[in-house]
């Protein structure tokens, strides 16, 4: 599997809730809020200040280890 920065945030915590920590990492605090769940990792970053490369990285990077 292969993150995106237009894949939902939402849908990325229920394949692996493991992954909540790198969205905590970049200030996102209110992960089971109906509005962040629905969002992009774009949306998010962007929102948030941060690179949204460097989270999806992060992600894949992640995903790749549970293999």
């Amino acid at each position: 599997m292969t993150i995106t920065k237009d894949m939902c945030i939402g849908d990325i915590l229920d394949m692996d809730r493991e992954t909540a920590p790198y969205f905590l990492e970049m200030g996102m605090h209110c992960l089971g809020c109906p509005a962040s769940r629905g969002e992009t990792i774009a949306e998010a970053c962007m929102v948030h200040g941060t690179d949204a490369d460097a989270l999806v990285e992060k992600l894949n990077a992640h995903f790749a280890q549970k293999d």
